[in-house]
């Protein structure tokens, strides 16, 4: 049995995933085994796989989205600790085994999460406060101000990324956690099918009295969002399903705004 598990949930994105299964294979982790969860992708995603025979498929018949793909993972292994992993990231030799390294040197801690960067080297804010709608708004904002190529909001995602924090959740895109912290809030919620399933995770272990970590010391390529692109409109559609479950779940009196919120948009 290996000590660590890699879940590599993937949905029409055979570039990505052949790209992120080649960085790890290259230099791979010890003790580890990857799995890749396939949700019924038409692009040659499983046959990609069979390209790396160190690499386990688990094809499903439909997608379920990214919390059912990832816990199809998670039982489908034994080991100790679990690696939720985006088909979008490239990983650096020896990344893996230094992100494990943290989290062993922090018993008080479940979750684990490194520093992401694009292609072009620039860090992505990959944590945060527990979501609202004032913590929402000032994200978005920020989004905004990148997406202009604001230096003086370019420079706080550089200046909050090069620091360890204790953050609210890191995002699932590169996560790892130990497997009891996992099981004992029953894995991820399945209602969030894309999107907010990474915050929902971490309240829930953040419940129990378990800690999360960021750590700039570990470096992970993430591309950002691939596989959503191959359906944009399912996409919006997963990601407000999601959305208002959150809500639903965790503010429930601001539910209803959240829903006319969506719908006015949609409009």
């Amino acid at each position: 049995m290996s000590r660590l598990a890699i879940v590599i949930v993937s949905y029409n994105a055979r570039a990505d995933l052949e790209r992120c299964l080649a960085s790890l294979t290259a230099a791979p982790p010890a003790d580890a085994e990857i799995v890749v969860v396939d949700n019924q992708s038409s692009d040659g995603s499983r046959e990609a796989v069979s390209a790396f025979p160190q690499v386990r498929l688990l094809p499903q018949t439909s997608n379920r989205g990214f919390s059912a793909g990832n816990n199809v993972g998670i039982r489908a292994t034994s080991s100790e600790l679990l690696l939720l992993l985006n088909s979008d990231t490239v990983v650096p030799p020896g990344a893996i085994d230094r992100l494990v390294a943290t989290l062993d040197a922090h018993p008080d801690i479940a979750v684990v999460g490194p520093r992401l960067v694009d292609g072009q080297g620039r860090p992505e804010l990959s944590f945060g406060d527990m979501l609202g709608p004032a913590v929402e708004w000032r994200r978005r904002r920020l989004m905004r101000r990148l997406a202009a190529d604001d230096a003086a909001s370019w420079a706080e995602v550089q200046r909050l990324t090069a620091e360890t924090q204790r953050p609210d959740w890191v995002t699932a895109a590169c996560l790892l956690v130990r497997r009891v912290d996992a099981e004992a809030i029953g894995l991820l919620d399945e209602r969030f099918e894309m999107y907010t399933e990474d915050v929902d995770f971490c309240a829930s272990i953040r419940a129990r009295g378990r800690g999360i970590l960021f750590t700039p010391a570990v470096e992970i390529v993430h591309l950002r969002g691939r596989s959503g692109a191959a359906q944009p409109a399912a996409t919006r559609a997963r990601y407000e399903r999601s959305h208002l479950a959150f809500y639903r779940k965790h503010r429930p009196w601001l539910a209803p705004l959240v829903w006319l919120y969506h719908r006015c948009r949609r409009r």
